[in-house]
């Protein structure tokens, strides 16, 4: 995968002409199918929750509409309409809708070497990938290996290795105290926390807590602050709260000012997330 940034978004919803084989089916179900590649379709309400969990197969769960938010002990990724998360075997992880959300899942098996990183992306959706995986939805989990369907497999996986990789990542420090520290903060954001106060907290120097966070992170502090306060807004306006309250909560001076911080660490808008805004 190589990382591109983020261009604006271009909603698009999946027509379900007919109603697919695997749809609103519990994965387990289906993670013994004698196949390299199964694709089932979920629908989920707006904040719903899949608690911590992990599959013996990877997965690339594609939201064909709506956003959501996948977590482990690494970080948590947003995942915006017409994007998806790869989320390798094993990984323990939780998913939470941030909205309303329709998702095209592949479940890959192990054995099938892709050659994608171990860890949790979000990737582009290409225009091939979002052909391949409308039809995929309607293919049989024990389809042909030989035939039409089978071949139709073959090439969503050839296309999985080619998606190009977003920044959409807000990582978590493996430093267990930092780590506690950091998503308790994501839990209630105090926009004005300083370097100070937290290296104080956890007994450091200024100068050896600078270091240890950006090492862990990738990050200054002042800037993993704001990505997290952003990331600790998506679930509040979703649900319905406006710009204009969680811009003044998180500390800025007008929602203005809140919308350019957010266009300008995600890329695009807050509208863009959630139209309705």
């Amino acid at each position: 995968m190589h990382i591109v940034s983020r261009p604006a978004f271009v909603f698009r919803s999946i027509s379900f002409a007919s109603r697919p084989p695997v749809r609103n089916a519990r994965p387990a179900e289906y993670d013994g199918t004698p196949r390299p590649v199964v694709v089932i379709c979920n629908d989920f309400a707006a904040g719903h929750v899949i608690p911590p969990h992990h599959h013996r197969r990877s997965q690339l769960v594609y939201g064909a509409s709506g956003t959501m938010m996948v977590e482990t002990k690494r970080g948590r990724w947003i995942v915006p309409a017409d994007s998806a998360a790869w989320i390798p075997g094993g990984v323990e992880h939780n998913l939470r809708m941030v909205s309303a959300v329709t998702t095209v899942t592949l479940w890959v098996e192990p054995t099938v070497d892709l050659g994608l990183p171990d860890n949790c992306q979000v990737v582009e959706i290409s225009a091939l990938m979002r052909s391949l995986l409308t039809a995929a939805i309607e293919v049989e989990p024990e389809y042909e290996a030989g035939g039409r369907d089978g071949h139709l497999m073959a090439l969503l996986l050839h296309e999985l290795k080619r998606l190009p990789t977003l920044q959409l990542c807000l990582h978590f420090p493996r430093h267990e105290k930092l780590a506690e520290r950091c998503r308790d903060f994501m839990q209630q954001p105090k926009p004005h926390d300083t370097i100070e106060s937290w290296s104080a907290a956890l007994n450091m120097s200024r100068r050896t807590f600078t270091r240890l966070f950006k090492k862990e992170t990738g990050l200054s502090f002042a800037l993993w602050r704001q990505q997290a306060s952003l990331f600790a807004a998506l679930p509040r306006l979703a649900a319905g709260e406006s710009i204009t309250s969680v811009a003044f909560e998180l500390g800025y001076e007008s929602p203005a000012a809140f919308t350019t911080m957010f266009k300008r660490l995600q890329g695009v808008p807050p509208s863009r997330y959630f139209p309705n805004l």
